[in-house]
């Protein structure tokens, strides 16, 4: 029998910002059916945090020291394709798109636009089918 649906979607954001961190905590705890699973500041910490934490949407910042973005929504897209991978930037350059297509990532969205109705209709737009 499948486990029953949850009532909230988890989120768990990604960003060697902490500042970041903090604005995505505060959108996910105003934005109705969805809750903080937790953050994490690199992408290594991240490929734990999804395995550990278990979230449905995964906030991902593209440029990070070390493991960037790009790489690490691609990892979490091959090792948990039930979760959804939004990457998330300053700024919106065409160069990467075609990286972010490879990567697995659902979309990328500016981070001055990030805001409890774009995190809904990310989750509505991109969710997975259950099954």
């Amino acid at each position: 029998m499948a486990a029953p649906a949850q009532d909230r979607v988890g989120v768990l954001a990604v960003d060697d910002q902490s500042i970041f961190l903090d604005v995505a905590r505060e959108v996910v705890a105003a934005t109705p059916g969805f809750c903080w699973v937790g953050g994490a500041n690199s992408g290594e910490e991240a490929l734990d945090a999804v395995t550990e934490l278990e979230p449905e949407l995964v906030l991902m910042d593209v440029r990070m020291p070390g493991m960037d973005g790009i790489e690490t929504a691609h990892r979490i897209c091959e090792r948990h394709p039930e979760v959804v991978v939004v990457l998330i930037s300053i700024e919106e350059s065409p160069a990467i798109a075609p990286a972010i297509e490879a990567s697995g990532a659902a979309t990328l969205v500016r981070k001055q636009e990030f805001s409890p109705a774009m995190l809904r209709r990310l989750w509505l737009t991109y969710k997975k089918p259950e099954g």
